[in-house]
């Protein structure tokens, strides 16, 4: 096989948009061989996401192009991730151990967005991802409950930093593994922000590929620390179908404009119900929310999650979907939104600081 021929084969599988994505291989990785004859060849593909879930359909899938578009019978596609760094603000430093802080927030509240959080953090993980979760949702931290912590206490070996929590395969972190679950959190905007500071950097992280920020809703003070303070590679932005819920998802998705940090799309919860008995699809909260978000704000929709009443329990549980019923419908819907998610961001710049407004709130 001429090296022209190996360049023509790269380009091809450069541009192959693998199943379940918008994006080519080019967009969210790189071809980093090919080598051969006419008869046999072997290609080496890195995506910038983790993909272990659909590592093996997506190398048949590559291969079975090859093979349709050239001589070649024999036909090797082996497929690796790499995760790296994306978006550091120029006057800030990254968190230690922390590759990308991924922020999942919501225009209200009411909208699913930390069972949404939750299984996303699931999803990357299941798909080989190193993950956690922070619970910066300051004066309703869930995320004890839903991970299974309720009551539990993190370590301190110093007394100045504390241990993340381990649950389900991720590290958690939330105010709420600090205070009396019935504790009401009567904290002024300072206050709060000053703890979110704490959480963030004192927490021991390990090693983390994506820690995933389940937001309070809203864009007040905890947004823009956000914005300021920690070096955020992305925001998701949750909605419900029905007018009310996009009108102040609007909103956030404008904030994060505003403040120059990059939205890496939409996800529609309770979008649709199925019926359990007679399987009848109805869109209980009306419909076009979200689509009509991805048409004017030209981001991507990340994926539309179902209305489910497992989704709920198994939460309610401490065993959230994904890992409670890993071969369920709903928690394939959610791997498939952490993978478009994880796929956005892969196509980030690694610097985006340039962007980065000072932000003056008048």
């Amino acid at each position: 096989m001429t090296a022209s021929t190996n360049s023509s084969v790269k380009k091809l599988i450069e541009a192959l948009k693998l199943p379940g994505l918008d994006h080519s291989i080019g967009d969210v990785g790189r071809v980093t061989a090919v080598e051969g004859n006419d008869s046999s060849m072997r290609a080496s593909v890195e995506l910038g996401f983790p993909a272990d879930g659909v590592n093996a359909r997506w190398q048949d899938f590559i291969e079975d192009a090859v093979k349709a578009e050239t001589d070649a019978s024999e036909v090797e596609v082996t497929l690796t991730s790499s995760i790296t760094a994306h978006g550091v603000q120029r006057n800030l430093k990254p968190l230690a151990e922390v590759r990308n802080v991924i922020a999942v927030s919501s225009g209200k509240g009411g909208v699913g967005k930390s069972t949404v959080a939750v299984n996303l953090a699931l999803a990357l993980a299941s798909d080989g991802a190193s993950v956690g979760l922070l619970d910066a949702d300051i004066y309703g931290p869930s995320q004890p409950h839903m991970v299974g912590l309720v009551g539990e206490r993190p370590t301190t070996t110093d007394g100045k930093s504390m241990a993340p929590m381990d649950a389900l395969g991720l590290q958690v972190m939330s105010i709420g593994f600090l205070i009396d679950p019935d504790e009401p959190m009567v904290w002024r905007g300072p206050m709060v922000t000053s703890a979110l500071n704490q959480l963030l950097g004192q927490t021991t992280w390990r090693d983390l590929d994506y820690l995933i920020v389940d937001m309070p809703p809203g864009t007040g003070d905890i947004q823009l620390t956000l914005s300021q303070q920690v070096p955020v590679s992305g925001a998701v932005v949750v909605t419900t179908p029905q007018d009310i819920a996009a009108i102040d998802a609007r909103k956030g998705l404008a904030m994060f404009r505003k403040v120059a940090i990059p939205v890496l799309g939409v996800i529609e919860n309770m979008s649709t119900h199925i019926c359990t008995a007679c399987g009848h699809e109805e869109a209980i909260f009306g419909a076009g929310g979200a689509d009509a978000m991805v048409r004017d704000f030209k981001v991507e929709l990340l994926g539309k999650l179902p209305l489910d009443s497992r989704i709920r329990e198994q939460a309610d549980s401490g065993n959230p979907t994904v890992a409670s019923d890993p071969d369920s419908s709903a928690a394939e819907a959610f791997r498939s939104a952490a993978r478009r998610m994880a796929a956005a961001l892969a196509m980030q710049g690694k610097d985006y600081s340039a962007r980065f407004p000072k932000i003056v709130v008048e």
